[in-house]
Order: C-alpha cells, then structure tokens, then sequence
C-alpha cells in the first residue's frame, strides 16, 4: 500500500504511472463497448399517436434501422394489443419468412400485410376499425443477430367523426383540386379562341389581296 503522504521515489512514480495506464486502458475499453452497445441493436419508428374514424382503415406505420444487413429469411416482426379497458395483451400479427394473419380474436380477417422486409417496413393496416381497437399497439423487430432494441408503440384512438383539422385538410384537398381542374379549363378555352383568332386572322389576310386584284377585261 503507497503512503500517498510520503515523498515519492521513482519505484513509487513506476507504480503510480502504471495504474494510471491500466485505469486509462480499461476506461477506454469501457467507451468502446459501451459505444458498440449505442449503435448496436433494432432501432424502431412509429407515428406515437393515430386517430382513425369509426368503420374505416387505418394504416399502422412501423420502420426499423439495423446495425446488421438486412437478411428476409431472418427478419422476425410481431405486433401486439393492449386495449385501454384492463384486459389480456392480444397478438395481431406475426411476419416469419410469410405473414401470419389471427385467425382468431377480435383481429381475425381485420388485419392486412402491408410493409416490405427489404424495403425495412414493418407496416400493417386494420381494416374497418372498432371502438373497441382503442389501446396501445407494439411493433417489434428482430433481425439475427440484432435481436435487441427499441420497440415501436403507437397508440389508437378511434373516433365517431373526423376531427376539425383533418376536416379541414380534406376540404383544403377537394378544393385546391377544383381549383386545378379550373384554372385547367380557363387554359383550354383560352388556347383554343388564341387558334380561333389566329384562324380568322390568317384567313382575312388571305382574302385582302384577291379583292385589290382589278380585272384584266375591263381594259
């Protein structure tokens, strides 16, 4: 044991600077792994809140970043249920090699594939939404060896009638695209009176010089 009191020989510096090394090195390591361990595993991205109307399909959205290549015949994707009445977790759907549609509970002929493994979508709509599907839904991904991980949740609120702001998107939709089919028109017409007037023009002009002609018999 060093005295850290007592004047150092250069034994005692020999020592104190090799436990520094060693203190440095395995801090190092430590960084390295603790590094590997960040940019390691699924990273998972999902919206966090959807609200769909009552009776209509709604897309769950559901993309993965991987520290390994992509590899479809490994790929693992399982969504789950958690319904904001206490209740049971519910599978809704499994990918492995192929979809695995329920084929029993509340989600059985309700929920449809509609991501791409290479494409790192994991995305599935359900179809024809209840206010009973109201709840927390988890997509998880696990690529071999990358099987750890965020796990994506989005939470679904199912409502009788569209919210005023998606309302007023889709009144913004319909009418900038009157608007266009408009301002299409007024470009139609105005092009076909150019040509028309252009026509007339072009015609005028061609009869102008036949009736300046004088007739060669009268002379």
């Amino acid at each position: 044991m060093l005295d850290q009191n007592a004047p150092l020989t250069v034994r005692d510096s020999s020592r104190w600077s090799t436990l520094d090394h060693h203190e440095r090195k395995n801090k190092s390591i430590l960084n390295t792994f603790t590094a590997v361990l960040q940019v390691s595993g699924m990273r998972i991205y999902t919206p966090g809140v959807l609200e769909a109307v009552n009776g209509t399909d709604v897309r769950l959205k559901c993309t993965f970043q991987s520290s390994h290549p992509i590899n479809a015949d490994a790929v693992t994707i399982s969504w789950s249920f958690r319904p904001l009445i206490p209740g049971p977790e519910e599978s809704v759907f499994h990918y492995q090699q192929r979809p695995y549609l329920p084929t029993d509970g509340s989600f059985r002929k309700r929920v449809v594939w509609a991501g791409d493994i290479m494409g790192r979508d994991a995305s599935i709509t359900i179809r024809q939404v209840k206010f009973t599907y109201n709840g927390t839904y988890t997509c998880q991904v696990k690529n071999p060896p990358d099987v750890h991980g965020t796990v994506g949740t989005i939470k679904l609120r199912v409502v009788a009638t569209a919210s005023f702001s998606e309302l007023l998107l889709l009144a913004l939709g319909i009418g900038g695209g009157i608007a266009a089919v408009v301002v299409l028109l007024i470009i139609i017409v105005s092009c076909r009176r150019c040509k028309r007037r252009r026509q007339r023009q072009l015609e005028e002009n061609e009869e102008a010089p036949r009736k300046d002609r004088k007739d060669p018999t009268v002379w």
